[in-house]
C-alpha cells in the first residue's frame, strides 16, 4: 500500500469482491484485446458498472451532483500493455478503494499535495509513458459530467493523444456472462421472486403504493437482495398509465390494476419481474387484454433459442400480437440486456423489439427481460408484465417461477 497511514491501514484487511482474482484477470486481458483491434493504446474507464466489473470497486456515492471542486474522476485505467491496470480515487474513498479493488495498482489523490486531481491523474500517466497514441474514454456514461469530460479531453488531446470514444468496449464483453456471473443471476431471480410474492400477500385496499413497495423491499432485503438501479415500482388504476411513476401516497382501491415492477439485486446483477394484479374480480375486457399480453410469453419463449437472431424473434412477437388484435394498443414490447447495474439505471447495453432491424444473435451468456406492455380499454391504465430470459448453451429459460397471467387478489 503506497502512502497510506496506519490509521487507514488498520482498516484495510477484508476484501470484498464477489469473483475469483483469475476473472477480474481475464477480463482485463479481454479489453486489452478489444483495444487492440480498434489500435486504442489507453482506455480510461469510469462507468461503475465498468469499475465493478473489472476491479471490484462500488461504491454508494459517485459525486454525480457534487460541487464543482469535487471532481469525478474516480476510474481505472487501462493501458495496451502488460502493466498492472491504475485505478484513481480520492482519499475520503481510501478505505473503500483497499477494501473493494483487485488487480489493480491503487493511486490516491490527496488534495494538500497542491495540484488539481486532474493534474496527479496526467502526471502518473505521463510518467508511466502511458500518455500516447489512442486513448478512449466512456463518453455514453454519465461519469464524468460533461464538464469534466471535456476538461479530461482537452488535456489528453493537450499531451499529442488522439481521444476517441470507448464505451462499447466493457459494455459489449458484459453483455456475455460467465458461469459464475450466471448463477448470481439466477440468484437474484430468486430474490425478484420473493420480492414479488410479498406483494401478491399483502397487497389490499386501502393500502398505499408506498405500503405495498415497503413490503417488497422488505421481503427482497430480508432475502439477501440489494438496493437495485431503479427503485421498485407501484402504481395503481389510472396511474399505472405512467408506467415510470414513482410509487405514491395514493391509495388502493377495489376494480384497481396495480403494476408492480421490481428487480433482484445479488451482487449487482439484476433480475427484472413485473406483473398485473387486480384488487377483486376485473373487468372481464381488461382481464381479457391482459391475458392475450401475457400469452405472448409463449410465444416468445417458442421462438426463443441459442444463437437466434433479434430479428426472428421480433417477427414471432409481433405477428402474434397483430393476430389477437391487440398491437396498436401498445406501450412497448421488447426487452433489453440485464446484468450488473448501479443507480440510476438498469436498463443494460442492448435493447431489442418489433420494427428494429438488429441482427444481433442471442449468444448463450446473454440475459436479456422481456416486456409486454399495453393500454387496456376502459381506461383501466396499462399492464406491464415483464420477465428475465438466460441463454445458455442448450436453451432459453424464464426465471420467475410466478406465471405471467393477470393475478386475483381479495377486494
Amino acid at each position: 500500500m503506497k502512502e497510506i497511514s496506519e490509521l487507514v491501514k488498520s482498516y484495510c484487511s477484508e476484501m470484498e469482491i464477489p469473483f475469483p482474482v483469475e476473472e477480474y484477470e481475464q477480463r482485463v486481458a479481454n479489453v486489452k484485446r478489444a483495444m487492440a483491434k480498434q489500435g486504442i493504446t489507453l482506455l480510461y474507464c469510469t462507468a461503475p458498472e465498468s469499475l465493478f466489473y473489472l476491479v471490484g470497486y462500488q461504491n454508494s456515492w459517485y459525486q454525480a451532483q457534487s460541487p464543482k471542486e469535487w471532481q469525478q474522476l474516480s476510474g481505472v485505467v487501462i493501458a495496451d500493455n502488460e502493466r498492472t491496470p491504475i485505478f484513481f480515487d480520492r482519499e475520503e474513498e481510501e478505505v473503500l478503494v483497499y477494501n473493494h479493488c483487485v488487480g489493480c495498482d491503487i493511486r490516491i489523490y490527496r488534495p494538500r499535495a497542491g495540484t488539481s486531481q486532474l493534474e496527479f491523474i496526467v502526471k502518473n500517466l505521463k510518467d508511466e509513458d502511458w500518455l500516447k497514441g489512442k486513448v478512449a474514454l466512456e463518453k455514453w456514461s454519465y461519469l464524468p459530467n460533461p464538464a469534466i469530460s471535456q476538461m479530461m479531453q482537452c488535456v489528453f488531446e493537450s499531451e499529442g493523444c488522439e481521444v476517441m470514444d470507448g464505451t462499447d468496449i466493457v459494455r459489449e464483453l458484459r453483455a456475455v456472462k460467465s458461469p459464475l456471473e450466471m448463477s448470481y443471476v439466477r440468484t437474484a431471480a430468486r430474490i425478484a421472486d420473493i420480492g414479488m410474492k410479498a406483494a401478491i400477500e399483502h397487497i389490499r385496499p386501502g393500502m398505499t403504493e408506498l405500503d405495498v413497495k415497503a413490503e417488497m423491499d422488505y421481503a427482497c432485503a430480508k432475502a439477501g437482495g440489494e438496493i437495485a438501479g431503479l427503485p421498485t415500482y407501484v402504481s395503481a388504476g389510472r396511474r399505472s398509465a405512467q408506467i415510470h411513476t414513482l410509487a405514491s401516497r395514493h391509495k388502493i382501491m377495489p376494480g384497481d390494476i396495480v403494476q408492480l415492477d421490481l428487480c433482484g439485486v445479488y451482487n449487482r446483477y439484476h433480475v427484472d419481474v413485473a406483473r398485473s394484479v387486480s384488487i377483486g374480480e376485473p373487468d372481464p375486457d381488461v382481464a381479457r387484454w391482459i391475458e392475450l399480453s401475457a400469452n405472448g410469453f409463449s410465444v416468445l419463449m417458442k421462438a426463443m433459442k441459442p444463437n437466434c437472431r433479434v430479428s426472428e424473434i421480433n417477427r414471432a412477437v409481433e405477428q402474434y400480437y397483430k393476430e389477437v388484435g391487440i398491437w396498436e394498443s401498445r406501450w412497448w414490447v421488447g426487452g433489453y440486456d440485464l446484468g450488473i447495474a448501479f443507480p440510476p439505471d438498469w436498463v443494460g447495453v442492448f435493447h431489442y423489439g418489433p420494427g428494429e432491424s438488429s441482427e444481433r444473435v442471442f449468444v448463450p451468456g446473454t440475459v436479456v427481460n422481456y416486456e409486454s406492455d399495453f393500454y387496456l380499454p376502459k381506461s383501466a391504465g396499462l399492464s406491464a408484465i415483464m420477465d428475465t430470459i438466460v441463454i445458455d448453451e442448450e436453451k432459453a429459460e424464464l426465471l420467475s417461477r410466478i406465471p405471467q397471467n393477470l393475478i386475483v387478489v381479495e377486494s
